[in-house]
Protein backbone atom coordinates (compact mmCIF):
# COMPACT_ATOMS: atom_id res chain seq x y z
CA UNK A 1 0.00 0.00 0.00
CA UNK A 2 2.61 2.66 0.78
CA UNK A 3 4.44 1.20 -2.06
CA UNK A 4 1.21 2.20 -4.20
CA UNK A 5 0.71 5.67 -2.58
CA UNK A 6 4.92 6.71 -3.39
CA UNK A 7 4.05 5.63 -7.19
CA UNK A 8 1.07 7.66 -7.61
CA UNK A 9 2.95 10.85 -5.81
CA UNK A 10 5.77 10.45 -8.39
CA UNK A 11 3.06 10.20 -10.95
CA UNK A 12 1.11 12.85 -10.14
CA UNK A 13 4.76 15.33 -9.34
CA UNK A 14 5.76 14.30 -12.61
CA UNK A 15 2.49 14.97 -14.21
CA UNK A 16 2.71 18.62 -12.29
CA UNK A 17 6.37 19.36 -13.29
CA UNK A 18 5.21 18.64 -17.21
CA UNK A 19 2.27 21.02 -17.12
CA UNK A 20 4.55 23.70 -15.54
CA UNK A 21 7.00 23.31 -18.12
CA UNK A 22 4.25 23.59 -21.01
CA UNK A 23 2.76 26.31 -19.55
CA UNK A 24 6.43 27.85 -19.73
CA UNK A 25 7.16 27.08 -22.61
CA UNK A 26 3.82 28.38 -23.88
CA UNK A 27 4.19 31.61 -21.81
CA UNK A 28 7.88 32.03 -23.76
CA UNK A 29 6.24 31.36 -27.22
CA UNK A 30 3.49 34.32 -26.41
CA UNK A 31 6.43 36.92 -24.93
CA UNK A 32 8.63 36.28 -28.22
CA UNK A 33 5.08 37.25 -30.70
CA UNK A 34 3.93 40.01 -28.26
CA UNK A 35 4.92 43.41 -29.67
CA UNK A 36 4.19 46.58 -27.16
CA UNK A 37 3.90 50.05 -28.31
CA UNK A 38 5.21 53.00 -26.45
CA UNK A 39 4.45 56.47 -26.84
CA UNK A 40 2.11 59.69 -27.45
CA UNK A 41 -1.07 60.30 -28.96
CA UNK A 42 0.59 59.95 -32.57
CA UNK A 43 1.12 56.35 -31.51
CA UNK A 44 -2.04 55.83 -28.93
CA UNK A 45 -5.64 54.13 -29.63
CA UNK A 46 -8.01 56.08 -31.72
CA UNK A 47 -5.38 59.22 -32.34
CA UNK A 48 -2.18 57.58 -33.58
CA UNK A 49 -0.96 54.78 -35.84
CA UNK A 50 -0.51 52.23 -33.51
CA UNK A 51 -4.35 50.29 -33.70
CA UNK A 52 -3.74 49.99 -37.11
CA UNK A 53 -0.36 48.93 -37.40
CA UNK A 54 -1.59 46.03 -35.13
CA UNK A 55 -4.07 45.34 -37.82
CA UNK A 56 -0.71 44.52 -40.47
CA UNK A 57 0.72 41.86 -38.02
CA UNK A 58 0.45 38.36 -38.74
CA UNK A 59 -2.58 35.75 -36.89
CA UNK A 60 -1.28 34.73 -33.26
CA UNK A 61 0.68 38.15 -32.84
CA UNK A 62 -0.25 39.32 -29.69
CA UNK A 63 -0.04 43.48 -30.51
CA UNK A 64 -0.79 45.72 -26.77
CA UNK A 65 -0.97 49.66 -28.06
CA UNK A 66 0.67 51.73 -24.53
CA UNK A 67 0.62 54.45 -26.13
CA UNK A 68 -0.76 57.32 -24.09
CA UNK A 69 -1.76 60.89 -25.19
CA UNK A 70 -0.03 63.81 -23.81
CA UNK A 71 2.80 62.12 -22.72
CA UNK A 72 6.50 62.60 -22.89
CA UNK A 73 10.20 60.45 -22.96
CA UNK A 74 10.01 61.92 -19.13
CA UNK A 75 6.43 61.68 -18.37
CA UNK A 76 5.48 58.35 -19.60
CA UNK A 77 8.46 57.28 -17.20
CA UNK A 78 7.27 58.96 -14.22
CA UNK A 79 3.35 58.27 -14.09
CA UNK A 80 4.53 54.52 -14.51
CA UNK A 81 3.25 53.55 -18.25
CA UNK A 82 6.93 52.12 -19.00
CA UNK A 83 6.76 50.01 -16.01
CA UNK A 84 3.58 48.49 -17.71
CA UNK A 85 5.37 48.17 -20.55
CA UNK A 86 7.92 46.01 -19.14
CA UNK A 87 5.62 43.91 -17.15
CA UNK A 88 3.33 43.06 -20.76
CA UNK A 89 7.01 40.93 -20.63
CA UNK A 90 6.84 41.76 -24.44
CA UNK A 91 9.49 40.25 -27.55
CA UNK A 92 9.19 43.62 -29.01
CA UNK A 93 8.54 47.18 -27.63
CA UNK A 94 8.35 50.39 -30.33
CA UNK A 95 9.04 53.58 -28.97
CA UNK A 96 8.31 56.83 -29.83
CA UNK A 97 8.13 59.94 -28.11
CA UNK A 98 9.42 63.90 -29.07
CA UNK A 99 5.63 65.48 -29.69
CA UNK A 100 5.47 66.65 -25.96
CA UNK A 101 9.12 66.46 -25.08
CA UNK A 102 9.46 70.01 -26.92
CA UNK A 103 9.82 73.66 -25.16
CA UNK A 104 6.39 74.95 -24.49
CA UNK A 105 5.06 71.43 -22.56
CA UNK A 106 5.50 72.42 -19.06
CA UNK A 107 8.35 70.97 -16.66
CA UNK A 108 6.51 67.91 -16.37
CA UNK A 109 6.69 67.06 -19.82
CA UNK A 110 9.71 68.78 -21.21
CA UNK A 111 13.12 67.54 -22.35
CA UNK A 112 16.32 69.12 -24.05
CA UNK A 113 16.52 67.22 -27.68
CA UNK A 114 20.26 66.55 -27.17
CA UNK A 115 20.62 65.75 -23.12
CA UNK A 116 18.03 64.59 -21.42
CA UNK A 117 15.80 63.61 -23.98
CA UNK A 118 18.19 60.76 -25.11
CA UNK A 119 19.21 59.54 -21.64
CA UNK A 120 15.29 58.84 -21.51
CA UNK A 121 15.44 56.66 -24.66
CA UNK A 122 18.64 55.37 -24.26
CA UNK A 123 17.76 54.39 -20.59
CA UNK A 124 14.33 52.79 -22.63
CA UNK A 125 16.68 51.12 -24.75
CA UNK A 126 18.89 49.57 -22.25
CA UNK A 127 15.89 48.27 -19.63
CA UNK A 128 14.00 46.34 -22.34
CA UNK A 129 17.02 44.67 -23.61
CA UNK A 130 17.45 43.59 -19.72
CA UNK A 131 14.33 42.79 -19.54
CA UNK A 132 14.69 40.68 -22.26
CA UNK A 133 12.75 42.65 -25.01
CA UNK A 134 14.35 43.77 -28.59
CA UNK A 135 14.00 47.78 -28.79
CA UNK A 136 12.91 49.40 -31.59
CA UNK A 137 13.17 53.39 -31.21
CA UNK A 138 11.04 55.35 -33.72
CA UNK A 139 11.23 58.56 -35.04
CA UNK A 140 8.17 61.20 -34.19
CA UNK A 141 5.45 61.14 -36.99
CA UNK A 142 5.86 64.08 -38.72
CA UNK A 143 2.99 67.69 -38.56
CA UNK A 144 1.49 68.37 -41.30
CA UNK A 145 2.39 72.41 -41.21
CA UNK A 146 2.86 73.10 -44.92
CA UNK A 147 4.74 76.23 -46.17
CA UNK A 148 3.62 78.57 -49.04
CA UNK A 149 5.27 75.90 -51.63
CA UNK A 150 3.39 72.84 -50.48
CA UNK A 151 6.14 71.49 -48.57
CA UNK A 152 6.28 70.90 -44.52
CA UNK A 153 8.10 73.14 -42.69
CA UNK A 154 10.59 72.00 -40.48
CA UNK A 155 10.62 72.23 -36.37
CA UNK A 156 11.43 71.13 -33.37
CA UNK A 157 10.63 67.49 -34.14
CA UNK A 158 13.79 67.50 -36.62
CA UNK A 159 15.82 68.09 -32.93
CA UNK A 160 14.33 64.76 -31.28
CA UNK A 161 14.18 62.62 -34.69
CA UNK A 162 17.60 63.13 -34.70
CA UNK A 163 18.07 62.30 -31.08
CA UNK A 164 16.56 59.14 -31.80
CA UNK A 165 18.48 58.21 -35.07
CA UNK A 166 21.51 58.96 -32.66
CA UNK A 167 20.57 56.82 -29.83
CA UNK A 168 19.66 53.93 -32.37
CA UNK A 169 22.96 53.95 -33.81
CA UNK A 170 24.97 54.39 -30.36
CA UNK A 171 22.69 51.43 -28.84
CA UNK A 172 23.24 49.58 -32.39
CA UNK A 173 19.35 48.67 -32.52
CA UNK A 174 16.96 48.98 -35.44
CA UNK A 175 15.49 52.56 -36.19
CA UNK A 176 12.34 52.95 -38.22
CA UNK A 177 12.12 56.42 -39.41
CA UNK A 178 8.70 57.71 -39.27
CA UNK A 179 9.43 61.59 -39.82
CA UNK A 180 11.74 61.30 -42.66
CA UNK A 181 9.08 58.99 -43.90
CA UNK A 182 6.21 61.26 -42.97
CA UNK A 183 7.45 64.02 -44.16
CA UNK A 184 8.10 62.40 -47.82
CA UNK A 185 4.63 61.50 -47.67
CA UNK A 186 3.32 64.75 -47.40
CA UNK A 187 5.61 66.56 -49.44
CA UNK A 188 4.42 64.06 -52.24
CA UNK A 189 1.08 64.73 -51.10
CA UNK A 190 0.37 68.68 -51.05
CA UNK A 191 -1.95 69.98 -48.56
CA UNK A 192 -5.02 69.50 -50.00
CA UNK A 193 -4.54 65.33 -50.40
CA UNK A 194 -3.36 65.22 -46.98
CA UNK A 195 -6.47 66.89 -45.36
CA UNK A 196 -7.44 63.27 -45.78
CA UNK A 197 -5.08 62.70 -42.58
CA UNK A 198 -7.22 65.03 -40.64
CA UNK A 199 -9.20 63.84 -37.86
CA UNK A 200 -12.44 65.39 -37.20
CA UNK A 201 -12.23 68.47 -35.48
CA UNK A 202 -14.66 70.20 -32.99
CA UNK A 203 -13.97 73.63 -34.89
CA UNK A 204 -13.42 73.24 -38.65
CA UNK A 205 -11.47 76.74 -38.31
CA UNK A 206 -8.91 74.58 -36.09
CA UNK A 207 -7.93 71.68 -37.84
CA UNK A 208 -5.88 69.05 -36.02
CA UNK A 209 -2.80 68.98 -38.06
CA UNK A 210 -1.01 66.32 -35.47
CA UNK A 211 -3.48 63.51 -34.94
CA UNK A 212 -4.56 61.03 -37.76
CA UNK A 213 -7.80 60.07 -38.84
CA UNK A 214 -8.93 56.57 -39.65
CA UNK A 215 -7.74 56.81 -42.79
CA UNK A 216 -4.54 58.51 -42.17
CA UNK A 217 -3.39 55.95 -39.03
CA UNK A 218 -3.69 53.50 -42.01
CA UNK A 219 -1.51 55.17 -44.60
CA UNK A 220 0.75 56.03 -41.61
CA UNK A 221 1.07 52.21 -40.45
CA UNK A 222 1.76 51.10 -43.75
CA UNK A 223 4.87 53.51 -43.56
CA UNK A 224 6.18 51.48 -40.34
CA UNK A 225 5.38 48.42 -41.40
CA UNK A 226 7.96 49.01 -44.70
CA UNK A 227 10.41 50.67 -42.08
CA UNK A 228 10.27 47.14 -40.76
CA UNK A 229 10.64 45.32 -43.49
CA UNK A 230 13.61 47.14 -44.61
CA UNK A 231 15.69 48.06 -41.46
CA UNK A 232 14.24 45.16 -38.97
CA UNK A 233 14.06 42.13 -40.78
CA UNK A 234 13.58 39.90 -37.56
CA UNK A 235 10.42 42.28 -36.80
CA UNK A 236 9.30 41.89 -40.11
CA UNK A 237 8.61 38.07 -39.55
CA UNK A 238 5.79 38.95 -37.48
CA UNK A 239 4.08 41.39 -40.17
CA UNK A 240 1.07 39.51 -42.37
CA UNK A 241 3.04 38.57 -46.00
Amino acid sequence: MKLRFQRLRAALTGMAMLATNLAAAADATATSERVVLVGDSTVASQSGWGDAFAKLLAPGVECQNLGRGGRSSKSYRAEGHWKKALEAKPGWVLIQFGHNDQPGKGPERETDAQTTFRENLARCVSEARASGAKPVPVTSLTRRSFNAQGKIQPDLLADYAEATRAVAAEQKVPLLDLNARSIAQMNQLGPEAAVVFDPKAKDPAKPDKTHLSAKGAEATAKLVAEEIRKRAPELAKLLKP
